[in-house]
């Protein structure tokens, strides 16, 4: 059960002591809603555990299937699905370079891999690095997956050649929570004709009240698929790299082919950690959701006071807001200081480049997320309610000091 304990009750004071890429990646005077970190204290559960380790001296390579059965049973508790086999599973360093290995075992060099913009700018750096071509399938208006046009992409793409979809699931920067009828339709389409389906799901514990996930891998059709998950973002522990590949019934005999050292790169100490909060970090976990679904109320309230032109669909996952500022044209065009249009997340272009020279805000660049992402910026809002409060009340002021 949740307990009443406010989760982002941090102090700016505190919060700048810490020392991670978004504390430190902006001047001091800056405040900092932009990469997808939390301004939380870690489950206690998970610091015991590593303190335990580093007293035992217990500091070396990862080995073993505890992680991914730990996520196995809290996805049948949680959910309700019991479709992730630890028979079908192994340790990746994170979920992106999960996805990499992937594709590297399912795709070619100049297949296609399918995405499904605004999304998360990694998904084209990544198969871009990897020699695959990225074709982008944006979302609809209302933000959800546009199946018949997925469909029809995945059958142009593998037309000559071989295809994969990188799914978000939920997705990012959107914070859309896909049904089980869409997936189930990615699904067959897939099938059909032979794409292979990476679904991205480290958002996955990261739910709001009022919405439902469903794993990629519990629908029909799924079996020739991959999940990549991780406790990393719902526990805050991106500094702790590990996460798990999952794959279908169907797709077993492809994940046995990954490469024994792709484990190497996988943190013990993380490892531990996941699994400690997987295990025991629930009602952390619960506690934070519920500091979450107040911080997104709050935020709605904040910008209907102080930025009503921007717009913004509360999403039903995630900590992240994807703010629209095209009906502010002077702050959505702004002039930045470059860096690629997309894949780039430390580019400072359009309206993430005006907030943070008029407001000293930092938020992450609409276009890095692709097609749809031009006049947009994405807004972190797991903070303490007074950080948020001033950010968008910075924002609001430098709005108004423009017109």
């Amino acid at each position: 059960m949740a307990t009443d304990a406010p989760p982002f009750d941090l102090t700016l004071e505190q919060l700048r002591q810490r020392t991670s890429a978004k504390w430190r990646a902006a001047e001091p005077d800056v405040l900092p809603l932009w990469v997808a970190e939390m301004d939380v204290i870690p489950a206690r559960p998970i610091v015991e555990t590593l303190l335990d380790a580093l007293d035992r001296g217990d500091t070396g390579y990862a080995f073993g299937t505890e992680y991914a059965a730990a996520y196995a049973a809290f996805a049948s508790h949680r959910w309700g699905y019991d479709v992730l086999d630890v028979a079908r599973s192994a340790l990746v360093p994170d979920v992106m370079l999960g996805a990499v290995q992937l594709l590297e075992l399912v795709t070619g060099p100049g297949d296609a891999v399918v995405v499904t913009p605004p999304v998360y700018p990694p998904f084209y750096a990544f198969a871009q690095h990897l020699g695959r071509r990225v074709l982008e399938v944006p979302l609809t208006p209302d933000r959800r997956l546009d199946v018949p046009a997925l469909a029809e992409t995945f059958e142009a793409a593998t037309a000559d050649g071989g295809a994969a979809f990188l799914l978000c699931n939920p997705h990012n920067p959107t914070g859309t929570v896909h049904s089980p009828d869409e997936l189930a339709s990615v699904a067959a389409a897939a099938e059909a004709t032979g794409v292979r389906v990476v679904a991205d799901e480290i958002h996955a514990p990261l739910v709001l009240p009022g919405a439902t996930f469903t794993p990629y891998l519990a629908v029909p059709g799924a079996g020739r698929g991959f999940a990549l998950v991780s406790a990393s973002k719902a526990w805050n522990l991106p500094g702790l790299k590990a996460a798990i590949a999952f794959a279908g019934p169907d797709a077993a005999d492809d994940l046995a082919r990954l490469p024994e050292e792709v484990s190497h790169g996988v943190s013990h100490l993380g490892v531990m950690a996941h699994t400690a909060a997987l295990l025991h970090g629930e009602e952390w976990l619960d506690t934070v959701l519920v500091g979450l679904d107040r911080n997104r109320t709050l935020l709605a309230d904040l910008l209907a006071a102080h930025l009503p032109s921007v717009r913004w669909a509360p999403g039903a996952a995630t900590y992240l807001a994807w703010l629209d500022f095209s009906d502010l044209p002077y702050i959505a065009t702004a002039d930045g200081d470059g860096g690629l249009a997309r894949g780039d997340a430390s580019a400072r272009v359009g309206a993430a480049a005006w907030v943070l020279e008029h407001a000293r805000v930092l938020l992450s660049s609409g276009p890095a997320f692709g097609s749809g992402g031009e006049r947009c910026a994405r807004l972190n809002f797991a903070t303490s309610a007074t950080v948020l409060s001033e950010a968008v009340e910075r924002i609001g002021a430098a709005v108004a000091a423009a017109r």
